[in-house]
This record gives structure tokens, C-alpha cells and sequence, in this order.
């Protein structure tokens, strides 16, 4: 069906100069590389002028104004005199001479104009915008019959809105190429922001997808390196409400809460406003500590029996704190438990960590007490050093949860779309692993909410998910469901793998410490 049949025939003068570039590129197995492009020039002549809505008047704009205004005013002054007459006299007002019905026809026609008058500016710029959109369409279609079909982009790259040197204009190639590591650039560099800026405009050129939307400056990116976030493009922005005072053992608090859920801060207000009118909250505190479950694994279960009662002796305990407490200055062992199934022994360690959430520090002492334990325990097989407490996963939460902040899904929904089962098995004689990650409910999408903000509008578009699908509604958002579960798949790849490694630790130990005095900077 060509749908320009239906659009009126253009005169030869209309003006267009377009250009249609495409690029496409394959990757197999990181070795065969190619690329085409094709250039298609549609070149026409001058530019025909835009019709004016007042081209349709056979009289002078500001003529015929001039005679409409006075036969508005006059018209309904002549009538406003016929009434009163007619209500001193007691005449009914539906009973109208012959001139009477004229005027008020004159009244309406004058109305209507003059209301049409006053919105002369904007049915000239709709008639423009139609006329431009309706050129564009047609040259588009043209240029479409001349040319290879190109993948779908959600935004296309708009032009550039900072200029970057040369120098960095060639780290940018590099980085497309693959020649250089995108995350090197900090380390190369040695300017975090500059980093950011030429990984930024390295994915915009790799994917062809604009990033607009997401900003960049007004953020030290120094403040994260090595600490929070690796291989950084820009920052989300989230909004923060503030729900209150909540009257909580005696104090008043003003608590934050930043969300892309509507009626949350306002619901949570709420609650803080009948708790202040009862009188107030009482929070009791249990118990403070935060714990790390590894597995071991022996030949027999008489021997995981014996290495339960070794770590369950009083007369062992201040031994195995001694070498669990170097770790930190913070970090205090204060118990050991123990349970069996079959062969394997998993062993839960408690310990206190100050003001720190301290998942580092007990990981770091965990790790500690099982290499001094390997020593009377040579037999003893480190199957891992964290379990997923309530899941079958190993972290699926943390991906989910990244991911849903990026890209403005609901936090409230977190729980449900981190249910997951991870499952790994060797095949072809143990040579290669099959893993997989099942998760039954994802619950994502990517309209309303948190999706219409701009950082987050970035991200969507970046995954090609922005919107709603117009050809088949509901796909975006099941490939962002898909998307969410690959990432999941590839995070629980990496975790398990340096656990089995023995890395997990040393990771954290190497890339999640910041030698900076956050304090001082403060």
C-alpha cells in the first residue's frame, strides 16, 4: 500500500536537500568486521512560499477587522436597546421583528470571525506544520525506496550538543573499535569527568542511540571511583519527598524517601500524621548484626560432623575470633552455627560492624577463619563463602534492583521480580557449563510511573524499549522483561564464578575501597 496516494501532488519547486546515511557493522566471534554505507541526495529547487489563512479573505486583513468590530459593536448595542424596551413594555423577548433576527445573525457571523481572528496565529502554524510534515513524509518515503532498510532506533543522535577536541574525538574511535577498553579510560586519562564524557559519546556512536536526557556535568565522578560505580555515563535523577514528623521513641524526624512511585510519600505522610496524633511510635531493637553463610563440603558426614562440634566449642571460640576480628577495627565475631545436610556443612558467622553495613568485613573474616581452618582441615572443600538467605539465587535482587533505578520501574515491585531460580551443571564431561535463570514474575514496563523522566527516558531509549510499541503494543515491555533477566543471568555468571575462584573477597577488597577521606571533601 503506498500510502502517499493519498497526499495532494507536490509542486516542482518544493524544497528538500536530505541526506541518508546507514551504517551497519557484524561482530562474529570478535574477529570478521564489516561495514557499508550508502549515501542517497534528493536536490530541489527554491522554496514555495506557505499559504496564510488571511490569503482566503477578499478584502485587507485589517479592513475587513475594522468592519467586523464595528458590526459587533453596533449590532449588539441596537439589540441591548430592543430588549429593554421590550422588558419596560412587557413585551416577550422571543417575539422579534424581522430586523431583530437580522442583527442577531449579524451578531453571531461577527462573533465567529472575530473569535477566528484572535486565533489566526495558530491556525497559520497548523497549517504550516501540516504542510512540513506532510513534505517530510513524502521525501522520507522517497529516500526509503532508495535505500537498505536500517534497524529500528527509538531517538535517533541529535546534533552534537558539546564540541570535543580532536584528541578526545580519536580516544572516542579507539574506544569504538575496541582498541581501547572502555573501562581504562580512567585509569588512561586520569580525569573521571573526561572519562565519563568519551565513554558517553563512544556508546552513542557504537549503539546509535541518543543519550539525551541524561546528564552528565554537575556530578563528581572522582567521588565514585573505585567505590561505587564502575564504567560511568552520566547519573539518573530522582526525585525525593519528604514524609513527616514522625514521632518515633520520643524523637521528631523528617524522612526522606526518594521514589518514582506516586502516592508513596504521600501515603507514607499520612501514617507519620495518626502516629504523631496517637501519641507517638516505640522501635525495640533485637539484635545488631549482620552475617555470612558459607559451604563446606568433606568426604563422609562424620567428617562435617566433626568440623561442627570444633566451631561449636566454647573452648574454640575466642581462638576463632582472634582470627576473625583482624579483618577490621569494627568487625566482631559474636557467634558461630552450624547446620548439616548429608556431606556439606553450612556454617552461619554472626559478627557486629559498627556503623557499616560491614557485608565487607564480614566476608573478609569469614574468609580468614576458613583458610586457618583448612589448615587442621585439609580435606575441607569450600563449595562457597555466601548463600542467598530465602532464594535459590545468588544476588538475582541486586541486578533487578540497578536495573529498575536506571531505567524508572517501581520500586515497590522489587520483590516479586527478584524471585529466582539459578541453576548450573556440567555437560560434555564436565567440560563447559550449562547455567540458567528461571523468574517467574517481572514486573516491568516502559510507560508511566518513573519511565516519563528524563534520566530514565535515557536509559529505555539506550535499550531501544522507550515508549510504547506502536506496531505491537506490550513488546517493549517484554524485551525489557528479557533484558533484566539476561542481566540477571549474567551477574549470577560472574558472582558464582568468583566465589568458586575464590575472588569474591579480594574483589571487594580491591575495587570497592575508596582511599579517600570522604569526611575531609565533606
Amino acid at each position: 500500500m503506498d500510502l502517499r496516494r493519498g497526499l495532494p501532488p507536490k509542486p516542482p519547486s518544493t524544497p528538500a536537500i536530505v541526506r541518508h546515511r546507514k551504517t551497519t557493522s557484524n561482530n562474529i566471534n570478535n574477529t570478521d568486521r564489516s561495514s557499508s554505507s550508502t549515501d542517497t541526495v534528493v536536490d530541489h529547487r527554491s522554496p514555495s512560499p506557505l499559504p496564510k489563512a488571511s490569503d482566503a479573505l477578499p478584502l485587507p486583513l485589517y479592513l475587513t477587522n475594522g468592519i467586523f468590530f464595528t458590526l459587533f459593536f453596533c449590532v449588539a448595542y441596537f439589540l441591548l436597546h430592543r430588549w429593554r424596551d421590550k422588558i419596560r413594555s412587557s413585551t416577550p423577548l422571543h417575539v422579534v421583528t424581522l430586523s431583530e433576527l437580522a442583527a442577531i445573525v449579524s451578531l453571531i457571523a461577527s462573533f465567529i470571525y472575530l473569535l477566528g481572528f484572535f486565533g489566526i496565529d495558530f491556525v497559520q502554524s497548523f497549517i504550516a506544520t501540516s504542510r512540513v510534515d506532510e513534505d517530510n513524509f513524502t521525501l522520507e518515503d522517497d529516500v526509503e525506496h532508495h535505500s537498505k532498510p536500517k534497524p529500528r532506533i527509538m531517538d535517533p543522535l541529535p546534533p552534537a550538543l558539546t564540541l570535543i577536541s580532536e584528541k578526545d574525538e580519536e580516544i572516542v574511535k579507539s574506544v569504538v573499535s575496541g582498541s581501547l577498553p572502555s573501562y581504562s579510560l580512567e585509569s588512561k586519562l586520569g580525569d573521571c569527568r573526561r572519562a565519563a564524557s568519551i565513554r558517553r559519546e563512544a556508546l552513542e556512536k557504537k549503539t546509535g542511540r541518543s543519550l539525551l536526557g541524561l546528564p552528565l556535568e554537575g556530578f563528581d565522578y572522582d567521588s565514585i571511583l573505585g567505590q561505587c560505580c564502575e564504567m560511568p555515563i552520566g547519573y539518573v535523577q530522582l526525585p525525593i519527598g519528604i514524609a513527616g514528623p514522625l514521632l518515633l521513641n520520643g524523637g521528631e524526624y523528617m524522612v526522606p524517601m526518594a521514589t518514582t512511585e506516586g502516592c508513596l510519600v504521600a501515603s507514607t505522610n499520612r501514617g507519620c500524621k495518626a502516629i504523631f496524633a496517637s501519641g507517638g511510635a516505640t522501635a525495640i531493637l533485637l539484635k545488631d548484626g549482620m552475617t555470612r553463610a558459607p559451604v563446606v563440603r568433606f568426604g563422609t558426614a562424620a567428617r562435617s560432623a566433626h568440623l561442627k562440634f570444633f566451631l561449636e566449642d566454647p573452648i574454640n571460640f575466642d581462638t576463632l575470633s582472634i582470627v576473625f576480628n583482624k579483618s577490621s577495627r569494627f568487625a566482631r565475631l559474636q557467634s558461630i552455627r552450624c547446620s548439616i545436610a548429608g556431606k556439606n556443612l553450612y556454617i552461619r558467622f554472626t559478627c557486629s560492624t559498627g556503623d557499616a553495613m560491614g557485608m565487607n568485613m564480614v566476608s573478609k573474616g569469614v574468609q580468614n577463619v576458613l583458610d586457618f581452618l583448612q589448615i587442621d582441615f585439609p580435606d575441607m572443600d569450600v563449595i562457597g563463602i555466601s548463600g542467598s538467605l530465602g532464594g535459590f539465587n545468588a544476588h538475582a535482587a541486586n541486578i533487578v534492583s540497578a536495573v529498575f533505578i536506571a531505567t524508572g520501574q517501581d520500586p515497590a515491585q522489587n520483590i516479586e521480580s527478584s524471585h529466582c531460580i539459578t541453576m548450573m551443571e556440567a555437560i560434555n564431561g564436565g567440560k563447559d557449563l550449562h547455567i540458567s535463570v528461571t523468574m517467574p514474575s517481572i514486573e516491568v514496563g516502559t510507560v508511566g510511573g518513573g519511565t516519563q523522566l528524563a534520566s530514565q527516558s535515557a536509559c529505555l531509549n539506550l535499550l531501544g524499549v522507550k515508549g510504547a510499541s506502536k506496531e505491537s503494543p506490550g513488546s517493549n515491555a517484554r524485551v525489557l522483561a528479557t533484558i533484566v533477566a539476561g542481566a540477571v543471568l549474567a551477574g549470577e555468571l560472574s558472582l558464582m564464578s568468583a566465589i568458586s575462584s575464590g575472588q569474591l573477597v579480594k574483589s571487594h577488597m580491591k575495587y570497592n575501597r575508596s582511599n579517600r577521606d570522604m569526611t575531609a571533601i565533606a
